[in-house]
């Protein structure tokens, strides 16, 4: 027990408390940082400029989470509901993409959705089919995918859909099938037996997919950063520029421990709805 303590308190509590430190000091010439106290970091925070980078940092970032949720649940009722030998292989391909290196597979989205990519080229593709059967379809443009807010969510999408899937598998992989059979013997519809017996007691599984999936992408730097336009700059973006371009020690930590606080509300959030979860309402 002793040497994973030392590990833990090495390893991360020792960083966290320094970089929590720092978020209370200034710069100082000689020593870098000189922790004095201020609060005038946490303050700053709260600028308007800073506010609106949060904000749309939270909103894309929520986007993206519930994009996540509506597209994993099927797959994973399905995967739940698949012969032992489907499952193996489709929980291959939910981890294939951890197989590969983030930045490469952020290129390679950028080669889908450039203007030039094969997603335009298979619109245009269709537009000269159009017009060769005489279909009135006016001049071709191609879309303007990338360097956007909706290149983000979709690059964002695209990166953290396995880690809604997963812990909605599991959770839905531990449900009592007699239930779901009972509901439909009862004559509840597959709707109403999804909305009033699955949904509730996968409820543990929707919560924790809810927190990993929004948690990083709200905290995710790289996407956003190849995805995005000059506008579109999330607070991991901004804690870099302040680390590295601006110098401004203090204030990029004091903006990482704002990110760090809103995690802890959520993972509160999480274990609030892991109690209540596991239950089926009765009317």
């Amino acid at each position: 027990m002793l040497a994973p303590t030392i590990w833990f308190l090495f390893f991360f509590v020792a960083p966290m408390a320094l970089v929590w430190g720092y978020s209370f000091g200034e710069n100082d010439g000689l020593l870098g940082v000189k922790i004095t106290g201020t609060i005038k970091n946490y303050a700053q925070a709260f600028d308007p400029e800073i506010l609106k980078v949060l904000r749309e940092s939270v909103v894309l970032a929520a986007i993206a989470t519930f994009v996540c949720l509506i597209l994993a649940f099927p797959v994973a009722i399905a995967m739940t509901f698949a012969s032992d030998k489907a499952k193996s292989w489709l929980l291959l391909l939910i981890m294939l993409p951890f197989w590969t290196n983030l930045l490469i597979r952020t290129y390679a989205l950028i080669a889908v959705m450039r203007t030039e990519g094969l997603i335009n080229h298979s619109f245009e593709w269709l537009h000269g089919i159009a017009v060769m059967v005489g279909i009135p379809v006016g001049d071709y443009a191609p879309m303007p995918l990338l360097y956007n807010k909706f290149a983000v969510v979709i690059g964002l999408v695209y990166v953290h859909l396995p880690f809604m899937v997963l812990p909605l598998y599991a959770a839905l992989d531990r449900l009592d099938r007699s239930l779901i059979e009972a509901s439909l013997d009862l004559g509840a519809g597959h709707l109403q037996t999804m909305y009033k017996v699955v949904a509730p007691l996968a409820l543990p599984g929707i919560a924790a997919g809810l927190v990993i999936t929004f948690i990083p992408a709200m905290g995710a730097y790289l996407t956003p950063d190849l995805l995005g336009g000059p506008d579109d700059l999330m607070i991991a973006s901004l804690i870099e520029r302040q680390f590295k371009r601006a110098n401004n020690w203090p204030f990029g930590s004091a903006l990482s421990f704002l990110l760090m606080y809103i995690t802890m509300i959520f993972f509160v959030l999480r274990s609030y709805f892991e109690a209540k979860g596991g239950k089926v309402a009765v009317h």
